[in-house]
């Protein structure tokens, strides 16, 4: 809505100039780096999930609040705090992403939010230019906010309260033959061939029960049942 209206908000509903559409922009990117700058040290206190989830039902609650046409200085103070709310949601999205891989998937995984991020933008900027021109900016900012609403429903039913960065877990014994280092899953002895690590031979893993930080890769292919998330 940002993006793509505030132009048709502040030259055909507020009466503005360029100049006041560039105010517009400058109090949301206000809001935007007030909060990133906020965010390096509050995050260290507070769990990731509630600045999140705080967020994005702030901007599902600022929109509505858009819908009622706030005016000039409302408009000012409204998209400072939808700037503020989009960095809430976005800044720790890097953090999440990180844990949620290990080195070696980490690219794979960046990519595929980049990927999904842009796929969704790519229904909702047009989305919300087309309602805009066809039902009206105040009807458009509800129909964004049912749908911000809707995310936040979905981020609270598939993303568990409890959710430990280390999990407890078993694995039942298995041999593979894919290039490794020595740690907790790779503990034998070598034969003097194998070579420096990482290296690749023959292996079975003995059966384990340890805790560690999770992510899902070769040797958690599902999450433990049982355990946040599984």
């Amino acid at each position: 809505m940002v993006i793509v209206n505030t132009v048709v908000l502040v030259r055909a509903d507020l009466g503005g100039t360029n100049n006041d559409v560039a105010f517009l922009f400058a109090a949301y990117g206000l809001g935007s780096m007030t909060v990133a700058i906020l965010l390096s040290r509050l995050l260290g206190r507070v769990p990731t999930r509630t600045v999140m989830l705080a967020g994005a039902s702030a901007m599902a609650g600022l929109l509505v609040v858009a819908s009622f046409g706030p005016g000039w200085t409302g408009s000012l103070a409204l998209w400072a705090l939808l700037g503020a709310a989009a960095s809430a949601i976005g800044t720790p999205g890097g953090l999440l992403l990180r844990r949620s891989s290990d080195a070696d998937s980490r690219p794979a995984v960046f990519a595929a939010q980049f990927a999904l991020s842009h796929a969704c933008w790519l229904v909702t900027y047009p989305a919300a230019g087309w309602l805009g021109a066809t039902i009206g900016l105040g009807p458009t900012f509800l129909v964004i906010a049912g749908g911000a609403a809707a995310d936040v429903a979905a981020a609270l039913a598939f993303w568990p309260a409890n959710d430990p960065v280390e999990v407890e877990h078993p694995h039942q014994a298995f041999a593979h033959d894919t290039p490794h280092v020595h740690d907790d899953h790779h503990r034998h002895e070598h034969e003097g061939w194998e070579g420096p690590e990482p290296h690749r031979h023959p292996n079975r893993h003995q059966p384990i029960r340890h805790r560690h930080a999770l992510v899902i890769d070769d040797h958690h292919a599902t999450w433990p049942t049982g355990t946040a998330g599984g």
